[in-house]
């Protein structure tokens, strides 16, 4: 199925793909875009009966092991994303492909775009981590990292090292709200995926 352009919707740690779903609306998703929610390849492994799932396992996880987990998912992530580019005919135009991820999905979102991996036309990160090294040179693709101060399942000072590593990427951090997309960062990631898509001839 050959797509124009197309939003990749990247859940968090426990959730699965339909689940994410519902930030197509907020998000108010340019006409004619294709949407994908894909499930993470793993079991969600604290419940492995349920129908949760994940990009990498949280159990255990410390900040000293959690880099060599995010490079361990490297390779499952890229699978999915690049069969769900190519499904859309756009294996060749990762510029008209944006990244759309919370919690865990911005971790590998953000760590696809970081690397060079994925050079896609946007990237939106809602309440989530950088956990490799600041780039050797900024990415191209715009971005925007968003953030709730009072998150406790991911805390914002997160997001501040993110910037910081990343500092070209747009940052709003949004008083009181916790760990969810809110309405300051939906309505700016609204705004350029509006502009990505407008860019697009």
């Amino acid at each position: 199925m050959n797509a124009d352009r197309l939003v990749i919707l990247l859940h968090g740690v426990g959730a699965h793909g339909s689940s994410i779903a519902w930030l197509a609306d907020p998000l108010g998703l340019p006409t004619g875009a294709a949407v994908a929610a894909p499930d993470a390849p793993f079991a969600f492994d604290p419940a492995p009966q349920s129908p949760g799932r994940q990009w990498f396992s949280v159990t255990g996880v410390t900040p000293e092991n959690r880099p060599a987990r995010v490079a361990a998912a490297r390779a499952p992530f890229d699978a999915v994303l690049a069969g769900i580019i190519a499904d859309h005919g756009l294996s060749d135009a990762l510029d008209r492909v944006a990244l759309v991820g919370f919690s865990q999905g911005s971790i590998m979102a953000l760590d696809a775009v970081a690397s060079g991996r994925w050079p896609v036309g946007l990237l939106i990160a809602f309440s989530g981590r950088f956990v490799g090294p600041a780039p050797a040179s900024p990415p191209k693709t715009p971005i925007l990292i968003a953030h709730g101060t009072a998150d406790t399942a991911i805390p914002v000072a997160e997001s501040y090292h993110a910037h910081a590593a990343l500092p070209q990427a747009e940052f709003i951090v949004e008083p009181g709200l916790g760990h969810a997309p809110g309405p300051q960062g939906l309505a700016r990631a609204q705004a350029m995926l509006a502009a990505w898509s407008g860019a697009l001839v």
